[in-house]
């Protein structure tokens, strides 16, 4: 028989603005009376302040755990660790996407209710109901999914726009790649990881996200870079957020997250953001589609307008590694991968054509466009 529920889930409250990390306690409190916060030193470092002052406020006890700096299956399990031996009653992530990916699996296994308070806008990952999981050097092992979204993910958008504007960027990478996998999704009749259909609200907010980033993206991240926060910045950061995660959990995801998880198998890609090499995903599965060339150029010269790669190079692999090119190919064509959710069969030599063919065909829009070439990246160490 088939699938014809649809399905729209979403974070029970989300909370966004210059500030709000003053608030956390306030939200806390409707939440649990026992917070555990879990936050890498850096983190800790600059926001640290803010959120005791905030807890103490709402009188609520300030217990911070660190982050060990990858959302694997043992880190997700030591935190469980730390949780019950708090007897904690809500795990609250400050971070980035792998600190917000620990926690909620972490969150879910110990039984407790979970919060994100995202310092960036990376990923898409604050408001869904799963987490991705890697090997503990880096490599993409599952997806985790859970009956429930955070009940609270809060953004204060000073916090955002202090960090280094090449977080932003890569939030921009990953959320463009929402409404065309949302766009894939919807043609195809596939499931969504919300574990329905795709409704129309999904696939509508998919494309508002789309929509906010083109007009958007450009102007602020050139305010971010001076750490201001503006009205661009605002629309960017709830793109990158809310509507890419509302639209990408209940409108789907299809061929450019699964060549980002595929990337993942090739360790000289290890020191990029998700963001980044999801655009490169956005490039493949348009010349997968056989996307018309217009849009193809026009997708091609904006990311790169927005410093994001949009060739092999730039994520740390020759075009002519045959071997590495089949490994990302194998890996992103693996039973169960979202790629199975274009419109149309996909095989690993499939993908290994898309890739191989891109460097060349968008180093020459780049030229056309007077846009800087390509420059080669080499994982720092």
């Amino acid at each position: 028989m088939a699938q014809s529920i649809r399905t729209m889930i979403s974070p029970e409250r989300y909370v966004q603005g210059k500030g709000a990390i003053h608030q956390l306690g306030h939200h806390l409190s409707q939440i649990g009376s026992k917070p555990v916060l879990v936050a890498d030193d850096v983190v800790w470092g600059f926001v640290g302040d803010d959120v005791e002052a905030s807890l103490t406020e709402a009188e609520l006890p300030v217990d911070r755990r660190a982050f060990g700096g990858v959302p694997s299956a043992k880190e997700v399990d030591r935190l469980v660790g730390e949780v019950t031996s708090a007897g904690a009653d809500v795990l609250v992530a400050i971070g980035g996407g792998s600190t917000i990916d620990a926690v909620k699996a972490a969150g879910h296994l110990a039984g407790v209710r979970w919060a994100n308070a995202p310092t960036v806008a990376s990923t898409d990952a604050p408001c869904s109901a799963l987490s991705v999981i890697y090997t503990e050097e880096g490599e993409f092992e599952a997806y985790r999914f859970f009956p429930r979204n955070p009940d609270l993910v809060l953004v204060d958008s000073q916090v955002v726009a202090n960090a280094p504007a090449e977080f932003l960027v890569a939030g921009v990478g990953d959320a463009l790649a929402t409404w065309l996998e949302a766009r894939a999704t919807s043609r195809s009749g596939s499931t969504t990881m919300a574990g329905g259909l795709p409704t129309l609200t999904g696939t509508a907010l998919a494309k508002l996200s789309w929509d906010v980033l083109w007009e958007n993206a450009l102007p602020a991240i050139d305010a971010v870079r001076d750490h201001q926060v503006t009205p661009a910045v605002e629309k960017v950061i709830e793109a990158n957020t809310l509507l890419s995660g509302l639209g990408f959990e209940s409108g789907g995801l299809a061929a450019a997250h699964a060549i980002h998880n595929g990337l993942t198998s090739v360790a000289a890609t290890h020191g990029l953001a998700h963001g980044q090499k999801v655009n490169l995903g956005s490039v493949a599965q348009l010349v997968l589609e056989g996307a018309p060339p217009a849009e193809l150029r026009e997708f091609v010269e904006f990311t790169t307008e927005v410093g994001l790669p949009t060739t092999l190079v730039e994520v740390g692999i020759k075009p002519d590694d045959a071997e590495s090119v089949r490994a990302v190919a194998t890996a992103a064509a693996a039973e169960g991968e979202t790629i199975h959710s274009m419109p149309f069969e996909v095989t690993a030599e499939d993908v290994a054509a898309a890739l191989a063919s891109i460097d060349r065909h968008a180093t020459k829009i780049r030229e056309r466009a007077h846009l800087p070439a390509p420059t080669p990246y080499t994982a720092k160490h």
